[in-house]
């Protein structure tokens, strides 16, 4: 006998793991603290890479500009204008990061929360099924 609940909780069920069940699986794998430290190293490594390369970017558009620079100025200060001009970018970064992946892990662990008690309301359905038959 087919149980209409049952058949419409298992196709839930079904779509849900089709669709966002493996990301938010993989996500829910994780501590917080563990899936926000990994995506704040990755994104300062690719904020480095970025900041560097529009450094390079600069000096090779405007070299006569920047060599100037390095000849009007001190070059300590140069270059810590530059380190400051990179803390803040990569600050900025890490701190747009933490809040983009924060939200996508409380997203990802509700949505675990609800997929897991439609399994124990599931499981209870078959429960109760064999209970039925039983008697």
């Amino acid at each position: 006998m087919i149980h209409e609940q049952r058949v419409k909780l298992m196709s839930r069920l079904a779509m849900y793991e089709k669709k966002e069940g493996k990301k938010n699986v993989q996500i829910g794998t994780y501590f917080r603290s563990d899936y926000l430290s990994l995506r704040i190293l990755g994104s300062v490594l690719s904020g480095s890479a970025v900041y560097l390369l529009g450094l390079v970017l600069y000096v090779l558009y405007d070299s006569e500009e920047f060599v100037n620079m390095i000849y009007r100025s001190d070059v300590a200060q140069l270059a810590e204008k530059a380190l400051l001009y990179y803390v803040i970018f990569v600050s900025a970064y890490a701190l747009i990061t933490y809040v983009v992946f924060a939200f996508k892990y409380r997203k990802a662990r509700n949505r675990l929360k609800v997929y897991f008690n439609n399994l124990r309301r599931l499981q209870i359905l078959y429960q109760r099924e064999r209970k039925e038959k039983r008697q």
